[in-house]
């Protein structure tokens, strides 16, 4: 008769990676969110290969301090909520702490932040060994997803040809800069500019610029 026991962390990781992380579109759309969530102005898409290759998410948001850099990459760790009362006045697009440490288990993730009143910011790789090493970006945040599910090749052979999730990700890119026009927005695919997109007041200003 089978055993009942408790599933390491990193297969609990991968299974919830499952909810969250459907295609590079998915990722997209948590990291842009969490930039939003942390009052980003600005912020840069990179993608290579569709997303399959690379994406990287670059704001200038109020950043992480090195403390907590770890703490961003386990599950359930948030700073958006710390008790039940708090669902109910949420105003932030993410809460449950789940999209990063979900992301890392299905592919190579980097965290690099820097607070605006500190002196260096800080990159820490999403390794179970890796200590934060001192890192020269400006203040903000960026993640780098490399490989995207690398590990798991069962998900990988359903994700579509790199246009394909290209074009996933793009009608993403659309839709973010249509609700947020007060952020600046810039796409790059493959290392070439899609859009470079200031912040605007008008939505339909916005609107003219993507169609």
């Amino acid at each position: 008769m089978p055993q009942i026991h408790t599933l390491p962390s990193h297969l609990i990781n991968q299974i919830a990676a499952g909810e969250v992380v459907e295609r590079p579109a998915s990722v997209v759309k948590e990291l842009v969110e969490n930039s939003l969530d942390a009052g980003a102005g600005a912020i840069t898409i990179e993608v290579e290969a569709g997303g399959t290759r690379m994406i990287r998410v670059t704001d200038d948001g109020c950043g992480i301090e090195r403390e907590q850099l770890a703490s961003a990459l386990s599950r359930h760790a948030t700073s958006k909520i710390s008790s039940l009362q708090d669902l109910e006045s949420i105003a932030s697009l993410g809460f449950r702490g789940e999209a990063l440490p979900s992301i890392a288990s299905v592919s190579r993730l980097s965290l690099v932040s820097h607070l605006q009143e500190a002196e260096t910011g800080w990159k820490l790789q999403a390794r179970e060994d890796a200590e934060p090493a001192p890192d020269s970006l400006p203040q903000g945040t960026q993640v780098e997803v490399l490989e995207l599910f690398y590990n798991v090749p069962a998900r990988k052979k359903f994700l579509r040809t790199e246009q394909t999730e290209y074009r996933h990700i793009e009608t993403l890119f659309k839709n973010l800069a249509l609700s947020h026009p007060a952020v600046a927005f810039k796409l790059v695919h493959n290392q070439k500019v899609v859009y470079q997109l200031p912040s605007v007041q008008n939505i339909d200003e916005q609107r003219r610029r993507l169609a």
